[in-house]
């Protein structure tokens, strides 16, 4: 679960809880996704995109974890037919963290259908299969020993029985290619740009109530897996305030497990490396270049990168494997737009 359902107030509306944050080159530009609405949740609950909610894409260039511009989806109530109408937004600059800006129109749409975008770039939004995959066992395994400060005890796992807890399942994807004209003016050296991904719903006082944000993958699953208040405090402020607020909890955690296993002569040390690497946390891109999210370093996501693997075992400084691949994914990403694997 690289966010699937990962905070008590995520899993009050899985329509806001955002599963996944994937940015990668397309066959126009930049394509930023999140997942939500996942359907391990259940059946017999609301699907889709929240209509009281809003999906915000952050972009960062200057590397102060503040965001230069952001994209925004707003969404109308389901028609008779299940689909729904929305707009996209563009904020810039000091606009981009207001939450009460209204920015610029430059989309319309309906779930389903590709859009364009005013200027370049397009548009889609609907039902598609979750690309994502982990054991669940591994999972669970790594939660307690980051939340206890013990090793990882995989001793009573087979790898030759493992499975895809996710494998079948659907989610509702927002999917946004742009055009690199239109980023290159916000990125840093080198196109560098920061990105995260936030759902928030509206409050009855008129303001904005942040659900979820999404940032590197793994997060939560590592560090807050069995603790329900920091997986919300962890969705309640920007990236910007990540070190300050969570930096000794991570370097605590990952201090404990990397001292059970023995994998560092100097756990703190090792510790303080990781919490430096992670926060803030915003995952990095850049423009025009081939995404990857690997050991080697991580620069954007595809939608079939191991990012179980690689948390995992950074955070433990131990190898971890899941015992599974890609192809443990029921539906397979398309290599064309919108690009996410199709609903089974």
């Amino acid at each position: 679960m690289s966010h699937h359902l990962d905070s008590p107030a995520a899993r009050q509306d899985p329509r806001l809880d955002i599963t996944d944050l994937f940015v990668f080159r397309g066959e126009q530009g930049t394509v930023l996704v999140t997942n939500h609405s996942h359907s391990i949740a259940g059946e017999d609950i609301p699907r889709g995109l929240h209509p009281e909610g809003r999906y915000e894409f952050k972009i960062d260039g200057d590397g102060d974890a503040v965001e230069d511009v952001t994209y925004r989806f707003l969404f109308e109530a389901q028609d008779a037919t299940a689909n729904q109408a929305y707009q996209v937004r563009r904020l810039n600059g000091r606009e981009a963290g207001d939450a009460l800006g209204a920015g610029t129109l430059i989309a319309e749409g309906s779930t389903g259908l590709s859009t364009d975008l005013v200027g370049g770039g397009r548009a889609w939004v609907g039902k598609a299969g979750d690309p994502f995959w982990i054991d669940p066992d591994v999972l669970q395994a790594v939660g307690h020993a980051f939340q206890d400060g013990t090793a990882i005890d995989l001793s009573g796992w087979d790898s030759t029985k493992a499975s895809n807890v996710f494998a079948g399942h659907s989610v509702y994807s927002i999917v946004l290619e742009l055009p690199d004209e239109e980023l290159e003016p916000v990125a840093g050296a080198g196109g560098r740009l920061a990105v995260w991904a936030v759902a928030s719903l509206a409050t009855d006082a008129g303001g904005w109530r942040p659900i979820n944000r999404a940032g590197l993958p793994m997060l939560h699953p590592l560090f807050a897996q069995f603790d329900e208040a920091l997986g919300d405090q962890l969705n309640e402020n920007g990236p910007s305030e990540d070190s300050q607020l969570y930096g000794k909890t991570v370097m605590d955690k990952v201090a404990g497990v990397v001292r059970a296993n023995g994998s560092a002569e100097d756990p703190e040390g090792y510790a303080r490396s990781v919490a430096s690497r992670i926060l803030p946390n915003v995952l990095p891109y850049s423009i025009g270049t081939q995404a990857s999210y690997g050991f080697a370093g991580w620069n954007g996501r595809t939608l079939t990168d191991d990012v179980s693997s690689v948390m995992f075992s950074l955070a433990s400084n131990t190898p971890v494997a899941m015992g599974i691949t890609r192809q443990s994914v029921t539906s397979q990403p398309s290599p064309g737009f919108p690009y996410v694997p199709s609903a089974v």
